[in-house]
């Protein structure tokens, strides 16, 4: 009976002791979370550093977007109970911060733009997600306009430049003008005339580059994103940051956008299916699937297919036409990447016709759209936009442009030729969804009241556009205007050749059928 008693009086403590333990354990985590001892579960993809930067633009290592990661987007996008990216959850740029000055390597795009806030705004922000931190907007047409630049004016990193007579006059001094790699297309109208602007602005923001402290630069226009695949954190300073030192020039071959749809009004949100470049396909896939991929339009891609490019930033960089860069000196080390391309964004909207249409004074005649447009669907759609009614200019569209045919994509995206890029859109809708985008212009919207306010006469054109003397440094002139020493050694060097220009991937001129394997067997 004493022994029944003591087992009980036993297991009596035991339990007591278990209580105590489990209200103590219990009243410490309350306490360490009270005090901020205990991660909240609701914040664990918060930044470990600075809440204020987005991952990729500082010192610690960027979010990592694998493949796998993003198996899911379509569906996260079509679900409203939960952010399309979590990442960017609350996030907002510090526009006051440093612009980058700590990372490496410093990466700079220029580009020549007309285009307005919907557009440029999401592919600036991209961009800096992924790595840029400088960026040399050269600004005319609604770009230029008060309500736009003043607001690109505003962000961290950005710097605009208008085409205004003095821009005119510096670059007429330019020695491009007194050497034969871009004569041919000197003096001709539309597209040969913004090649050479573009490239006129081009050799200027390496000056500005050099001056920043860039290490690499790239020209992209404003509907091109690039898209660094292969890098396990899906940040372009990764990317550039792996390569060897001495390669100086990095080719990105171009994918070019495959829309689904004829109402497309935000083409970075809204499309996800892309048409891979020659460089990234077999031959006898691309070539085995061609007449089907192509689809009665003049060449596989509808515009360009040879890629852009990055370019250290060293001594004698020049540029050599929009989509490449060489050196006065020397023949550069250029490599082509095997995963990353530039997203080409093109005529994913209807509007795109007349928008073209409207910027050329071309007659719609097959002979004289030559003279406007290089490639061959800019010169049909020309002529389609000026000669027909709004009704069958929208029937060609969807003919030539929208993909409607779904058993076609399957087989096409199962052969290769298409393919779902998702991270793009996904990173854009997030910022979207964080308030970047509506920050940033409803900050710059109180500004222009603050000036307007303050500004009562004088001329609004002296005080809107700086001088190009105090947006260029003085050397400048040294780069630009016609060095005849210099001039005498590239007599001796091969770097006169012509630049670049906007060029078509490989057609089916030329190429024998025969010596392709799968041709004949492709299904």
């Amino acid at each position: 009976m004493a022994g029944l008693y003591h087992t009980s009086a036993f297991v009596s403590r035991l339990l007591f002791l278990l209580t105590v333990l489990s209200v103590s354990l219990a009243a410490f985590a309350f306490v360490l979370q009270w005090r901020g001892g205990l991660p909240d579960p609701s914040t664990r993809w918060a930044p470990d550093d600075d809440p204020t930067e987005f991952h990729g633009m500082g010192g610690s290592k960027p979010v990592r977007l694998s493949d796998s990661s993003l198996s899911g987007c379509e569906n996260i996008l079509g679900q409203s109970r939960m952010p399309s990216f979590p990442y960017f959850k609350d996030w907002k740029f510090n526009l006051e911060s440093s612009s980058g000055s700590d990372l490496k390597p410093k990466i700079s795009i220029t580009t020549s733009t007309s285009a307005g806030l919907e557009q440029i705004l999401p592919w600036l922000f991209y961009h800096k997600v992924i790595g840029v931190t400088n960026f040399f907007l050269f600004v005319e047409g609604k770009a230029a306009s008060p309500n736009v630049s003043k607001v690109l004016e505003s962000i961290q990193g950005v710097k605009v430049i208008y085409r205004t007579r003095e821009l005119e006059d510096v670059q007429a001094k330019s020695r491009i003008w007194n050497e034969t790699w871009l004569a041919g297309f000197f003096y001709q109208p539309c597209n040969y005339e913004l090649f050479v602007k573009q490239t006129l602005n081009m050799e200027m923001a390496i000056v500005m580059a050099r001056e920043a402290g860039v290490d690499w630069i790239i020209h992209l226009d404003t509907d091109e994103l690039l898209h660094p695949a292969g890098t396990s954190e899906y940040s372009l300073r990764r990317l550039l940051a792996d390569l060897p030192e001495d390669v100086d020039m990095v080719v990105f071959p171009n994918y070019e956008c495959s829309v689904e749809r004829d109402d497309v009004k935000e083409p970075f949100s809204e499309v996800s299916m892309f048409k891979k470049n020659y460089d990234h396909l077999p031959k006898e896939t691309y070539f085995g699937n061609y007449k089907e991929a192509t689809r009665g339009n003049p060449n596989y891609f509808l515009t360009y297919g040879n890629g852009k490019s990055a370019a250290r930033v060293q001594d004698h960089l020049r540029p050599n036409g929009a989509h490449r860069w060489h050196n006065y000196m020397k023949s550069p080390k250029e490599i082509k990447l095997d995963e990353a391309a530039v997203l080409h964004y093109t005529y994913p909207k209807f509007s795109d016709l007349t928008s073209r249409r409207d910027r050329c004074g071309c007659k719609p005649t097959k002979e004289d759209v030559k003279r406007c447009f290089m490639l061959e669907f800019d010169r049909a759609a020309f002529i389609i936009a000026s000669t027909v009614t709004e009704e069958e200019m929208f029937q060609w569209y969807r003919e030539h442009v929208v993909w409607t045919d779904k058993a076609l994509i399957r087989k096409l995206i199962k052969k290769g030729i298409l393919t779902r890029i998702y991270t793009p859109m996904v990173i854009i809708q997030g910022l979207k969804e964080s308030g970047v985008f509506a920050s940033v212009v409803a900050s710059a919207h109180r500004n222009i009241i603050k000036e307007e306010s303050l500004s009562s006469t004088g001329n609004r054109n002296d005080s809107r556009y700086p001088h190009i003397t105090d947006t260029f440094p003085r050397k400048m002139g040294r780069i630009l205007e016609p060095q005849a020493t210099a001039r005498k050694f590239l007599e001796f060097s091969e770097t006169d050749r012509q630049a670049i220009s906007p060029q078509s991937p490989p057609g089916m001129d030329g190429i024998h059928l025969h010596k392709i394997p799968s041709v004949h067997n492709s299904s």
